[in-house]
Formats: C-alpha cells, structure tokens, sequence
C-alpha cells in the first residue's frame, strides 16, 4: 500500500524498513509478535518491540506485529517504509491484493492503514521465515513470556535527546477571501470561505484519529479560530486563545497585493525582501514575529511538558517554529511554501532539542 509522497514534500526523506512477526502456540493458543526497525544503509537496529498479546491466532499476532514495527517507524520520524514480513496474508492484504473477509483482521487493517497514511509511503515484500530471523526471534520470545528490552527510543536513536518531547501538530488556518486575492493578511480578520471550512474539517478528521491531544491553541484572528473550534470538536480537546500565535501585522500593506504593496513602497519593499528586519509601514517585521513566537513556544513547552498539542496559526509564525526546529537562517522564511490547512509536525524537547517530523502535510484536503 502507496499513499501520497507529495505530503511529505519539503523535507528530505526518511527511510526505514520494518520487519514484523507473529506467531500462537495453539492457532489460537499463546501469541506474541515481535517487529524491527532497521536503517537499510547499513542494517542498523534502531528499535525493538515485542509483546505477549495472550491467546490469539497467528493472523492476529501477525497484525499485531505490523502495527507495532509501524509505530516505531513513524515514532523515528519515517516518511517511506518498506515492510517485509512472512506473513503472505498480511502483505497481500495490506497490499490490496486480497479481500479482508474475517471480522477480527478489519479493525487491525484499519489501524495499520491509518499509520500507513500517517508515515505516508509503505510498500510490502513478503519474504521466507529464514529471512525473517530478527522479528521471528523476538516475537518467539515474547509468546515464551520472556521480557524483552527496546532498542533505543527514537528520540534517542537519531537525535540524541532524552527524555518525552512536547509535539507540536502545527495547522494553518484554511482558506479566506483575501488568500483567494493573494493579499496580505495579517492583522485583519477575514472569515473562511466555505473551501475553507471544508479544508478545516478535514483537518480536523485526521486530528481527530489522534489519541491524546492536550489541547487546540489559537490565535485569536476569527480564520484560525474558525479552523481550530472544527479540530477542538473532533478532539475533545479543549480551545485555548494564544496571542502570540497571531500573524503577522502588515501595517499599510495588509489587504494589497504583492504587486500593491511594491508600488506604494517600492524601497522599502525590497528592503523588507531582503531582510527580516525591515518592518512594513506602521507594522511589524518578520524578526519581531520570531522574538513573539519564541517566547510563545518556550511557554507552550513549559505548560504541556510531554504532552501533544495543536497549534492553529499563521504562515509566518507556523514558519518561525520550524525554523527554530531547524536551527535555520531567515532564507528558510522565503524559500519554504506551506499550504493553506497544512499540517506539520514538530517535537520540543525540555533541553531545548528538536526534531521535525513533518512539513505542509494536505493529504487530508478535500478533493476539489
């Protein structure tokens, strides 16, 4: 199974390769399962998961053991997997070959899909058990009842960070007249068109299969809110207006066009192109959005330690945080494109690290 590359577009690609492993003393009997996680360059283990799941089929073990190997593949921050398993039931299912006929395997289909789509690339290889030797051991253990120790969290295995990091699932707000117009926005306070209430609630869908989000932070312009009631609904999470998420203030130019704007100003406006910070008349430059943003994230860290947050905000600010992500220069604020309900994803960790997941994501955008 194939989904889109293109949501990843904008990062380099990460790619690892799980194998996966299932078995029942019995069919059904004592099951387990056991799953890898490799860095095919040069077979590298960077995970380990294994599980006694108690009294099962092999089927279900095997399914198990796909879902575990995915998570860990995403948890390592994964934008292509390649799956190999022995499972032929598995991989032809996943793979969209077979039918899923026996009620048991559904739900289990569903929740591997759900990470394929999240990782956003997978495909399947069905392999001898005698190439399968790493998984098979670990899930044989796991049916034996034997303890088995993880290899290295992800946060530790590629970034070096310790400890659970604050996740930031940054959302921009969806379409407005004035992005239709390709006019500034910032301080003014333009509705959603109704694409832009459909590209909200998409968002919200594929934030709503997320288990455990703390809470939907805001800005306070009527666009972002309008996108983040729509997430706080299908959450359950609760809404809270942050200031310092707001956009930011074009001054003179809010409501021209780029061509407008260079007209009534034409120095300053390659002044302001050429430097963050240039400000536009009566407004704020782009070094003054990232002093405010960094204090927001450093206070939005320090209130939800641990916790996955989302943050429904603005261009500039969604591009401050990644770049502050990145340790990047100001050019990463003129040559990174993020969609309008664009999804990216970012881990703030205690210590001041970072490790960003995901950039301007639209794979849940309606089809127009």
């Amino acid at each position: 199974m194939r989904r889109d590359p293109r949501a990843h577009a904008g990062i380099g690609s990460v790619k690892l390769v799980v194998e996966a492993d299932g078995g029942s003393r019995g069919n059904p009997g004592p099951a387990g399962y056991g799953a890898v996680v490799l860095d095919p360059t040069a077979d590298v283990v960077l995970a380990e998961r294994a599980e006694s799941i108690g009294v099962a089929s092999n089927n279900v073990a095997e399914y198990r053991g796909l879902i575990a190997g995915l998570q860990a593949a995403k948890e390592l921050g994964a934008t292509d997997v390649h799956v190999r398993m022995d499972s032929k039931l598995v991989v032809e299912q996943m793979s969209g070959r077979w039918k899923i006929k026996h009620p048991a395997m559904k739900p289990l289909a569903q929740e591997a899909a759900e990470l394929v789509r999240e990782i956003g690339s997978v495909t399947f290889e069905w392999i001898p058990r005698a190439r399968n030797a790493r998984a098979d051991a670990l899930a044989n253990k796991a049916m034996d009842g034997e303890q088995v120790d993880a290899a290295a969290p992800a946060s530790v295995a590629w970034t070096g960070q310790v400890g659970t990091p604050t996740r930031l699932l940054l959302l921009r707000h969806g379409q407005t007249e004035l992005s239709v117009q390709r006019r500034y926005s910032g301080r003014g306070n333009p509705e959603l068109t109704p694409l832009g209430l459909r590209q909200a609630a998409g968002a919200a869908a594929r934030l709503g299969a997320i288990d455990g989000i703390a809470a939907v932070l805001t800005s306070p312009l009527r666009r972002a809110v309008q996108t983040a009631e729509a997430v706080a609904a299908a959450t359950g999470a609760p809404l809270v207006v942050r200031d310092g998420l707001i956009e930011t203030d074009f001054g003179a130019w809010e409501g021209l066009t780029f061509a407008e704007a260079r007209e009534r100003d034409p120095e300053l406006h390659a002044a302001w192109l050429g430097s963050e910070e240039a400000a536009p008349p009566d407004g704020e430059s782009f070094a003054a959005v990232g002093r405010r943003v960094d204090v927001e994230r450093a206070a939005v860290v320090e209130e939800y330690p641990a916790a996955t947050v989302v943050l429904v905000s603005h261009v500039t600010p969604i591009k401050m945080l990644l770049r502050a992500a990145l340790l990047g220069g100001p050019s990463i604020l003129y040559r990174l494109h993020l969609d309008l309900a664009s999804l990216s994803i970012v881990d703030f960790y205690e210590d001041g690290g970072a490790s960003v997941r995901l950039v301007n994501d639209t794979g849940h955008h309606p089809v127009t």
